[in-house]
């Protein structure tokens, strides 16, 4: 999608759909020089109770006399003393929906007369670009019926009447963070035999050919295996599909200025390998490397707004499978980092292949390190399906990563983290377990990592609750934490 900024009046403005806000207490500004434009078309509609105001509804006028487009789309934005920042998103995915249904292929949007609590129109611009770029992704494209419609809204302009400049970057960061959540949402929609390990590869390849800031190089298992990232490739063992450690270097400051590195966890399968999963709603494990698939979206996010950072993604990728050859439950596998881990059970994977990945993450020197994985079923148990838990050994660096969530509509809240904790992943065989009991489940991974980040700032965040929407119609990846990443990123920048 295209999106500028306009300053023109509502009537007018040609184009091929009017916007304007309506609440339950009447018209907002715009609507209601239209509705002068119109002589009282709007209040008609009002009064008739064909839309009430409310967020989520909207009307469509035709025709209108006294008005350039061919028509005007109602859009209904809440009560002012209740329109939050949710509500704002639910008011741009409406727009975005009635205007793709409506064959609308370019709109003009009059909404700089709402306001939203606590948040700048800056912000406002940003969220809707981002929603409306993130909505326009499509489920099922590997269906025999799937056709892209003939008719999509190409374009949006918004109605801007003061710093033309920022309001154009807040346009661009937030396409830029849309488009990065529709890249996550289709690789973690698409099943496992096709988002193999290679397939991953192949796409961080193309996004390097894309983005002339950012290089990729993809190291094979006998790469790894020289590494000594023994403890990756204990899952891998088990699987035809080889493993890949993918590697994305994004240069967009200063070349001597340290990155900041993203671990995202690439299980593109995950049976659970010899300690084998229930059969129940094993499909959704095609879901488990939506770390990597947000990893490459967030790299995509500020390689096109060509953000001024250095970042290094780093995407250990692989299936957790079962045959022959697996890794079975009491083996004793050396990760990278020289240290022992008795694997206890072959379903906690996620972080045997982390704990390689951010040992070799450090070979950058990072600045900090933040690992993004669907890691365990514990933190649904914690937080459901809302809100993403955020771990680490640095405090500032939490709030960092918590604050950019609230910013971005993506939130994440502080598990606690200590020594406590870090007694039950003790074994009797090797210098750790890889499960610590069925207490704190999320925490005990965290502290798992924990061993392998000492020496350096780290946070990690378990996205296994929000990556997908489980189950039913819903079903399907929801692009996060994309916008949480990007903000961050962007916000280390300011």
């Amino acid at each position: 999608m295209k999106f500028q900024v306009i300053d023109t009046l509502p009537q007018k403005t040609d184009s091929d759909c009017i916007v304007v806000g309506v609440t339950p207490d009447g018209m907002a500004t715009n609507a209601r020089l239209l509705n002068k434009a119109c002589k009282g078309t709007i209040q008609k509609a009002l009064s008739q109770g064909d839309i009430k105001g409310n967020v989520g509804e909207s009307l469509y006028l035709y025709d209108i006399q006294g008005i350039k487009s061919p028509r005007i789309l109602l859009l209904g934005c809440g009560n002012d003393s209740k329109r939050d920042a949710d509500r704002w998103t639910k008011i741009m995915e409406t727009a975005f929906n009635c205007l793709n249904r409506g064959g609308s292929k370019n709109a003009a949007i009059f909404l700089n007369d709402i306001k939203i609590r606590n948040r700048k129109f800056n912000w406002m611009l940003q969220e809707a670009t981002r929603t409306m770029c993130s909505a326009g992704y499509q489920k099922g494209e590997l269906k025999s019926t799937f056709r892209k419609p003939s008719k999509t809204l190409g374009e949006a302009k918004f109605y801007v009447n003061r710093d033309i400049a920022a309001a154009r970057r807040s346009l661009a960061s937030g396409k830029a963070v849309g488009e990065g959540m529709a890249l996550t949402k289709r690789l973690g929609d698409l099943p496992a035999n096709i988002a193999t390990p290679a397939y991953l590869a192949g796409q961080a390849r193309a996004l390097g050919r894309k983005f002339e800031q950012l290089s990729v190089k993809v190291l094979n298992e006998a790469r790894m295996k020289k590494l000594g990232m023994g403890s990756l490739l204990s899952v891998s063992a088990g699987s035809t599909e080889p493993a890949k450690l993918i590697v994305l270097e994004y240069q967009g400051g200063k070349p001597s200025a340290a990155p900041v590195a993203l671990v995202g966890k690439g299980v593109t399968f995950d049976t659970g390998g010899i300690s084998l999963k229930p059969g129940a709603s094993m499909d959704e494990m095609k879901y488990d490397m939506c770390g990597a698939a947000a990893v490459l979206g967030t790299l995509h996010a500020i390689a096109s707004i060509k953000l001024p950072i250095n970042v290094v993604g780093i995407i250990p990728a692989t299936e957790n499978m079962p045959d022959g050859s697996a890794t079975k439950p009491g083996d004793i596998v050396t990760s990278m980092s020289g240290k022992t881990i008795e694997i206890l059970n072959t379903d906690a994977e996620g972080r045997l292949i982390l704990c390689d990945a951010l040992t070799y993450a450090q070979k950058y020197g990072p600045d900090v390190i933040i690992d993004v994985a669907t890691l365990t079923g514990a933190v649904i148990v914690a937080l459901g399906n809302h809100i993403s838990a955020v771990m680490g050994n640095d405090g500032r660096l939490i709030s960092e990563i918590i604050d950019a969530g609230n910013n971005a509509q993506d939130k994440a809240w502080q598990l606690p983290i200590d020594d406590r904790f870090q007694r039950q992943l003790d074994s009797n065989f090797a210098d750790m377990a890889n499960i610590g009991g069925r207490g704190a489940g999320a925490i005990t991974a965290a502290c798992f990592l924990a061993r392998y980040t000492e020496e350096v700032r780290w946070a990690h965040i378990d996205i296994a609750g929000t990556a997908w929407k489980r189950g039913g119609k819903n079903k399907g990846a929801s692009g996060r934490p994309v916008p949480l990443l990007t903000q961050f990123l962007i916000n280390r920048c300011s």
